[in-house]
């Protein structure tokens, strides 16, 4: 009988193995994607574009993260959160969860993190926006004050509570990199060195395993990861590919998995096809003006080269991708109709204004430059537009293309005459559109500033949400709209090529934001 027990142990505890190894199957499917440039940064607090923010998606996750369908906000590390009755002061229950390195995360890490990224010395390009939300941030930021004025505090290990100067637009607000939680405690250790594969820690789905510069980024998964049943790829490849011709035909062989835009010379073959998912894009495409240059500087002539492009023909002709031409810089939102600086495109107009300005049939008009990253596509609408300026304007300008770190630095420092730029929308809401010309924002590369527009827009950020802010918005853009530091060109739609047959959980979007959570194969 001893022996018989001891086989039925055996057997028993074979069994109660092959059952454990029974529960969810780790992914075993990549994916690639063509990220469109070699990401400026990897550190939260110092990127700025469209390509960093698709890899922090993966790798870092903040008190609230993005909803696949909606781009609305939804828990993240915060489990939830209650408003109190001044309808500004937020207090968020943290969930038990930990950096890649097991390190707890904490309501004294988002204390942290917060004050990392509004301190001057860390020279954030986006501190200007949770400055303007989170009460003593903006003097903080401005070195006027210390860390101990902003109004952020641990209540207690699990606890975050944070007052703003008003009550939010959206949640979703708190989902943008510039509220990134970041790892505070490999930050000190390693310095401007942490994000190095071998030193990096995150607490997103993913985390770094390669990074090779001008190849690949990968991440894989992250099983420290408090949601493990969200995670569905084995790993994520980031391809820094700036030919959009490359990545188009990359696609096409199979190579690729997800392209974020098509060649416009392909785009009539990209439409023809059922991998190609375009989307209303709450986003402007503009070229930005250094009103700081001697001749830039009059309004007269920004508004005579902005009332100088046939945008109609552009879209039809040039973009193609069912884009809007822009005569405003705020896009429509159900509560707001945003002022415009002109009913249409004018050339006789535009000439007018040209010789008010001095510069009759453009004698005497400087040559200049227009800075654009590269990318065909922002090529041939440079190219339009410079063809436009000399045919209605006889005023002659060059294009100057640099690689997209390189093209922010020059736009960060206003070094540059007149730069192509695009602006998507963090949240929805028109703020998102309009703090960034404030004189204080890093985003404000014209280098415009006006003291009344100011005023507004930090009087909107203090207004419960209805008419009235709207109001308030609406005549901040009237200013914007009648200097003109910025030329709005068209209102985007977006173009990316996936075979949503094979993938699930990729949704578009007004924000064309696509959570890594819970995107993966889907099941056969």
């Amino acid at each position: 009988m001893k022996k018989l027990f001891l086989l039925a142990t055996v057997v028993f505890s074979v069994a109660s193995l092959l059952l454990v190894s029974c529960g969810p199957q780790a992914p075993t499917t990549g994916f690639t994607i063509v990220n469109g440039a070699e990401p400026q940064s990897l550190d939260p607090h110092l990127i700025q574009g469209v390509p960093e923010h698709r890899i922090y998606e993966a790798i870092f996750e903040g008190l609230v993260v993005y909803d696949n369908k909606t781009a609305e906000a939804k828990p993240g590390i915060a489990e939830s959160w209650t408003v109190g009755a001044d309808g500004k002061t937020y207090t968020f229950k943290l969930r038990n969860a930990t950096w890649s390195d097991g390190t707890a995360i904490t309501a004294q890490t988002v204390v942290d993190s917060w004050i990392r990224e509004l301190d001057p010395k860390t020279a954030a390009p986006y501190a200007y926006m949770p400055a303007g939300f989170i009460a003593g941030g903006a003097d903080f930021n401005a070195g006027k004050t210390g860390a101990d004025s902003v109004m952020i505090k641990a209540v207690d290990a699990q606890t975050f509570q944070a007052t703003f100067n008003g009550p939010l637009p959206t949640m979703s607000l708190l989902g943008h990199y510039s509220f990134a939680i970041v790892p505070v405690h490999t930050i000190a250790k390693f310095g401007q060195d942490w994000t190095k594969p071998e030193n990096f820690v995150g607490n997103g789905p993913y985390k770094m395993e390669t990074w090779v510069p001008q190849s690949k980024i990968t991440v894989v998964p992250n099983v420290k990861y408090w949601d493990q049943p969200a995670i569905k790829l084995a790993s994520i490849t980031f391809l820094p590919i700036e030919d959009n011709n490359t990545a188009y035909n990359m696609f096409k062989k199979g190579e690729v998995d997800w392209t974020t835009t098509v060649p416009l010379d392909q785009l009539e073959d990209a439409q023809l096809r059922k991998d190609y998912q375009n989307d209303i894009n709450l986003g402007t495409y503009y070229y930005s003006v250094n009103v700081t240059n001697p001749t830039l500087k009059d309004a007269k002539v920004r508004k005579a080269l902005a009332l100088a492009i046939d945008r109609t023909a552009l879209v039809k002709r040039v973009t193609k991708g069912g884009q809007l031409p822009a005569y405003s810089y705020s896009p429509k939102f159900a509560s707001y109709e945003p002022p415009t600086y002109a009913a249409g495109d004018d050339a006789a107009e535009a000439q007018k204004l040209l010789a008010e300005a001095g510069f009759p049939g453009g004698k005497g008009f400087p040559k200049m430059t227009i800075l654009y990253n590269t990318s065909e596509g922002h090529k041939k609408i440079g190219e339009y537009i410079q063809d436009q300026w000399k045919k209605n304007l006889g005023i002659e300008v060059d294009l100057k293309n640099e690689e997209w770190k390189t093209f922010l630095e020059d736009r960060n420092n206003h070094n540059f005459e007149i730069a192509r730029a695009g602006w998507l929308g963090d949240y929805n809401d028109p703020m998102t559109f309009l703090d960034m010309w404030i004189t204080t924002s890093t985003n404000n590369d014209a280098a415009w500033s006006n003291p009344k527009y100011d005023e507004l827009i930090t009087k909107a950020m203090t207004m419960q949400e209805g008419p009235d802010r709207m109001q308030v918005l609406k005549e901040a853009e009237t200013i914007l709209m009648a200097e003109l530091p910025i030329i709005p060109i068209y209102f985007y739609t977006t173009n990316n090529m996936i075979d949503l047959t094979k993938w699930d959980g990729w949704y578009g979007n007004i924000l064309d934001i696509h959570s890594w959570k819970n995107f993966g194969p889907k099941k056969k």
